[in-house]
């Protein structure tokens, strides 16, 4: 039997973690500063996705509300899969930059102030490599500035920063039935991963029972907790009733075969067996408008870093 984790190691960790800055940095030997001479851009980076119709409804929904509301911005995206990247090219012809090929090309047709935005739910294993690439056109002075935006869970509220979670499960609410009977659940998939920022999902469970959300459970694909663990608390609980969603940006892969196929080894196929009666729900957080928003106050919060004066000149 697997050990539990306390919530407290959990944070502790998550701290840790946190410990990579996201501060921008300007160029110091860029001397010229005038507006008129400054080309922007907004790069949107995600994990992307094979799916058209997901990909409209919210990786390129995200890119028209950048659009919208950062006027004076050029909005580029870029996916960090290179295996969509690849699968995109040669069977639909479609061709989508990596992160350093964007920003290459941002630098060859002279761009001087960019902010990265990455649509990762939790600073994981992309996160690590979004950063690093960006961090490599920091040291290297190739814009006079440059920032990178937060993903959407971040921050725990603590020492008078956010809770971002509190923040995501409130915008979240907006796609949940607005009631359930007690025989009711919402499973809530998320993706997992084995870089140590998985206890993000300890987190969203804690929040998610202190805010009383009915019957809700979070469990991953390629993490922790497993569908095989949540499966004994939906008998105790006496639940006969599953709704699955997706706590993922898009409703791609991972949606619509793991979660929702109709493989025996797809999670509504082994909760059927189980006696479950089971719906999908096949939307991604990427349509809904206030996941969006935290998004646009992410690119905001990136844009306000960029007029941050680099370490070593505050007055």
């Amino acid at each position: 039997m697997k050990r539990a984790i306390s919530l407290s190691s959990v944070i502790l960790v998550l701290f840790l973690l946190m410990g990579c800055s996201n501060t921008g940095k300007q160029n110091p030997t860029a001397q010229n500063t005038n507006p008129e001479t400054e080309k922007k851009a907004i790069l949107i980076v995600s994990f992307g996705t094979t799916y058209e119709d997901t990909r409209k409804l919210t990786i390129e929904a995200v890119e028209n509300r950048a659009k919208e509301e950062f006027k004076g911005w050029d909005v580029r995206r870029a996916f960090s899969s290179h295996t969509i990247i690849k699968v995109l090219k040669e069977r639909d012809g479609i061709e989508v930059d990596t992160p350093e090929q964007a920003l290459q090309k941002l630098k060859n047709d002279g761009y001087t102030t960019v902010v990265v935005q990455m649509l990762n739910i939790i600073p994981g294993v992309e996160y690590d490599y979004i950063k690093k690439v960006v961090d490599q056109y920091k040291n290297d002075n190739s814009f006079k500035k440059i920032s990178c935006g937060l993903p959407l869970l971040y921050y725990m509220g603590q020492e008078n920063e956010p809770n971002d979670f509190i923040t995501a499960l409130e915008a979240l609410k907006t796609q949940l039935p607005s009631s359930m009977k007690n025989d009711e659940a919402l499973l809530v998939l998320a993706h997992g991963t084995p870089h140590p920022a998985n206890a993000y999902y300890t987190v969203l469970q804690h929040t998610i029972n202190e805010l009383g959300f009915k019957n809700t459970y979070v469990y991953t694909v390629e993490g922790t907790p497993t569908l095989e663990e949540v499966i004994p608390q939906l008998k105790a609980n006496n639940i006969k009733k599953i709704t699955l969603i997706p706590f993922m940006l898009v409703a791609g892969d991972h949606a619509n075969n793991d979660m929702a196929g109709e493989e025996k080894d797809s999670h509504t196929s082994q909760l059927k067996a189980e006696g479950f009666a089971v719906d999908s729900y096949l939307h991604g957080l990427g349509e809904n408008k206030e996941i969006q928003n935290i998004y646009m106050n992410r690119i905001k919060q990136a844009m306000n870093e960029l007029n941050s004066k680099p370490a070593g000149e505050e007055k």
